[in-house]
């Protein structure tokens, strides 16, 4: 297949991973042609543009595609996406993200391509200001008319879609983000020697947040109960495993409280060290007031670790509450405390919970299944197109 692939930028996140793997699953397993269009990887999260330069794909990046809504910026990006659209003439484009699926999803219409688009998190969310939340949902039910199909990463995006007036049942399908599974089963060798390298101690229970050090990530309901569950639990110590604009200011709360020596930042990772660093948790907490469906979630279970999340958006998908860990209430900081303080206490539930969650989930987040799928949505497609 002539399959170009579209999205805003290329950071260090779940979408852009998915986006990457995908890309290289096409063109080493099936030899397509594949073309990715992306805005610069601005901001302090890194860059997976290195990554997609060896992935055998045609990589085009345009300047005028950034995250910042700026109304000039949008109608030159939109032109220069037809422009290369026209000269490309895919069998089909594939959109990510919220503004590159609006422009994307609008030039490939205006050309006649089929288009998929995929949901990795809704575009109009909880958080979100007023205005931008209509705004964004006002145009996903524009951009639902020029597309062929959607790809959600959870049920929950598509229900949430749906229940806004987007599209209909039949124009969904459910496909995991997918990653390399292996790395999180292998046990780490050096997992003794990094804790002792953070000054941990034997007994001490190493509670994780993986992500952006950004606003909605979460990372403040961890810091409105970690005295609470100090108090309760001394051996408990935190790490903050990603980089972000907050990192100074959380800092700074974390010595008011006086524990700073509970708390452990990493700075930024690249996602190859994600897996041993995942081994070094004893449990792995997810904050986040929004999120498609979280990869460090199924990442955390398929490594054997039980998971704590706020039941938002597709966690529950995976979030087995008291079968891989346990499902909290969005921003319910009672039952996120006892929630930590139980798992703490209870290495058989840790145990327990991780297991379950290994073996539920492996197999289903291989980004080998999610590529297949995905290029099987895009042969229905193109299918269908030939039948009308």
């Amino acid at each position: 297949m002539k399959i170009a692939h579209i999205i805003t930028r290329l950071i260090i996140g779940g979408a852009q991973e998915n986006t990457v793997h995908t890309v290289e699953d096409h063109v080493r397993e099936f030899g397509d042609e594949v073309t990715l269009i992306t805005g610069p990887a601005l901001g302090p999260e890194g860059s997976l543009i290195p990554r997609a330069e060896q992935s055998g794909c045609n990589l085009i990046i345009l300047d005028e595609l950034r995250r910042n809504i700026h109304p000039l910026r949008e109608l030159a990006a939109y032109r220069k996406l037809k422009k290369h659209l026209r000269q490309l003439q895919p069998d089909i484009v594939h959109t990510h993200s919220s503004k590159a699926g609006i422009l994307g999803r609008r030039a490939a219409f205006a050309l006649k391509i089929p288009c998929v688009h995929t949901i990795h998190g809704a575009a109009f969310h909880y958080g979100q200001h007023p205005v931008l939340y209509h705004a964004y949902k006002w145009s996903e039910k524009r951009a639902a008319r020029w597309t062929a199909h959607t790809i959600s990463v959870a049920d929950a995006m598509s229900q949430q879609y749906l229940a806004a007036g987007i599209g209909k049942p039949e124009n969904y399908t459910t496909i995991h983000s997918g990653f390399v599974v292996d790395p999180f089963l292998a046990a780490s060798e050096n997992r003794n020697a990094q804790r002792t390298a953070w000054g941990l101690l034997p007994e001490h229970i190493l509670i994780g947040k993986i992500g952006r050090l950004f606003p909605l990530k979460g990372h403040e309901a961890v810091l409105a109960v970690a005295a609470e569950v100090v108090r309760q639990c001394p051996q408990a110590r935190f790490l903050f495993i990603g980089d972000g604009i907050l990192r100074e200011q959380y800092k700074t709360e974390i010595e008011k409280m006086g524990l700073k020596e509970h708390f452990i930042f990493t700075g930024l990772v690249p996602p190859t060290e994600i897996p041993e660093l995942m081994q070094t948790l004893d449990i792995l907490v997810h904050t986040s007031q929004w999120e498609g469906l979280a990869r460090v979630l199924p990442q955390a279970l398929i490594a054997a670790k039980p998971v704590i999340s706020f039941d938002i958006d597709g966690a529950k998908e995976v979030v087995i509450n008291n079968e891989t860990g346990f499902l909290v209430p969005r921003s319910d900081l009672k039952g996120l405390t006892e929630s930590m303080t139980r798992l703490i206490n209870d290495q058989k539930l840790r145990e327990r919970f991780g297991k379950t969650g290994q073996e539920k989930f492996t197999d289903t987040f291989r980004h080998h299944t999610m590529s297949r799928k995905i290029r099987t949505v895009y042969q229905q497609v193109l299918d269908s197109q030939t039948d009308d």
